[in-house]
């Protein structure tokens, strides 16, 4: 098992319980990204650090594109973000390589991609308006 395979279960465990409980809301930094089983067909919840963009969110993925939540929005075909207590419909999920974040990321962003060039990210298209009272549809 690789380090980012233990800090990836260790957060599931514990800090992503509690940071659970905030984000998506109002005024939270963390959002939450909704998105279904690929085999169990339940309902997950992950917290994401997402960036916004013009037509989307662009997401880091520090412990890489293999994650469980990353395979479920790749093979869904997308998901849903909550987001500063709004809710977001995404598709057209599409994972990218530094090399291809780098232009979407505002400039004093882009030198952690020299020190990081390996992280990957998935940039998720919006898809028509977004939905008020995400903070109410918990569940």
């Amino acid at each position: 098992m690789t380090f980012t395979d233990r800090l990836a279960r260790f957060n599931r465990r514990l800090p992503n319980r509690v940071i659970g409980g905030i984000a998506g809301r109002r005024l939270s930094p963390v959002a939450l990204m909704v998105h279904q089983g690929r085999r169990s067909g339940r309902r997950y919840r992950t917290p994401v650090m997402p960036l916004p963009l013009r037509d989307g969110f662009l997401v880091s993925l520090p412990y890489g594109s293999g994650r469980d939540w990353v395979r479920n929005v790749l093979a869904a075909g997308g998901g849903t973000l909550q987001r500063g207590g709004r809710r977001f419909q995404l598709a057209d999920p599409r994972l990218l390589d530094a090399q291809g974040a780098a232009p979407l990321l505002p400039a004093a962003l882009r030198p952690v991609l020299r020190a990081a060039p390996r992280i990957r990210f998935l940039r998720l298209s919006t898809v028509g308006p977004d939905q008020q009272g995400a903070d109410h549809a918990r569940g």
